[in-house]
């Protein structure tokens, strides 16, 4: 039986430990990340191997929003817009189909290396100010686009056989500093934050997975960020927002977390979180969330079912033709200069 994790790995190919480990540990799934990747055939037998060791057809994930987060780069794949540009480009255009459209490209190129998880899209809202950490990866500023494209997004991932996780719930874009390095501190009351942050996830609060955001909301929980806060994600992701899907913690390894990562794996698979994240490939640090990590059961074990029931799809059948409206669009968009 699974336990309620996944792991990253260090390279591009399986070692003896990193095996001999997942068969133990039994993680749910793997995340891959740029040090992983070099070719698509080297992807493909990393994936496989993956499943070998575990006996089943795990998932397997991956950041490919576009823009600045995307693994698989050329020159073995396209590269896309960020999501800013690929939702302007598509207003410009009035070609709104085209969000559908090239995110089911992007799930084509996953699907076809073993991958079925896409960590996208991104509903964070924009703000003035916000941490570049997130920066054009947002659609924009008004909650409704910004669900309407994540929206189109989630059902061009789906299409292609990819389960689409949306993030960074309740909301990353008031945020002032990068995650990755420090704890970002959100102090707008809590009708303001229902207006506009939560908005776009209530609005896609019917899709199969999630991933929480590294921050404290002090309207809601002063003392904990949203990953750890049994507040948080009771009261407002499972309860305000209604989302009751797979809920994964974004990366244990950021620091915006404190503590050791036994106790930051353990502090949020206590808070309600079905999956802890763990993506650095460290054996030691994997090692030790392992140890935090109970068997995937009950509520979160059938979540995890339900979500992996969305992995079948099939390739777009004119990719020729969505990426010349993919650049006819850009263009549109830079001239436009919005």
């Amino acid at each position: 039986m699974s336990r309620a994790f996944v792991t990253g790995l260090r390279g591009t190919a399986l070692s003896a430990d990193e095996r001999a480990f997942l068969a133990d540990a039994a993680p749910w799934g793997l995340i891959l990340f740029r040090r992983n990747v070099e070719s698509p055939d080297q992807v493909r037998r990393l994936t496989g191997d993956f499943r070998d060791a575990l006996g089943w057809k795990a998932p397997v994930l991956i950041d490919q929003e576009g823009g600045r987060v995307q693994r698989l780069t050329a020159p073995h794949w396209r590269t896309y817009p960020s999501g800013r540009q690929l939702a302007g480009a598509a207003a410009v255009a009035g070609d709104l189909e085209l969000i559908e459209d090239v995110a089911r490209l992007i799930g084509d190129d996953l699907a076809a290396v073993g991958i079925d998880v896409d960590c996208a899209p991104c509903l964070d809202i924009a703000t003035p100010g916000m941490t570049p950490a997130i920066g054009d990866r947002s659609y924009g500023e008004r909650p409704d686009r910004v669900a309407a494209a994540g929206r189109a997004f989630a059902n061009g991932l789906t299409a292609a056989g990819v389960l689409p996780v949306i993030k960074h719930v309740p909301g990353h874009g008031r945020a002032r500093v990068d995650s990755h390095h420090e704890l970002p501190v959100v102090d707008a009351d809590l009708d303001s934050l229902a207006a506009t942050d939560f908005a776009p996830f209530a609005a896609l609060a019917d899709l199969p997975a999630a991933m929480t955001a590294h921050l404290v909301y002090t309207a809601i929980d002063a003392d904990r960020p949203a990953t750890q806060s049994p507040i948080v994600i009771e009261r407002i992701i499972r309860d305000r927002i209604g989302f009751d899907g797979l809920l994964f913690s974004d990366d244990l390894s950021m620091n915006a977390l404190k503590g050791t990562l036994a106790e930051r794996a353990r502090a949020t698979l206590a808070a309600g979180c079905d999956i802890a994240l763990h993506c650095s490939g460290d054996m030691g640090e994997m090692v030790a969330v392992a140890a935090e990590a109970p068997e995937l059961v009950g509520k979160a074990a059938a979540r995890a079912e339900r979500a992996l029931k969305g992995r079948a799809g099939s390739p777009h059948d004119d990719a020729d033709g969505v990426l010349a409206r993919l650049d006819a669009a850009l263009a549109a968009f830079d001239v436009a200069g919005v």
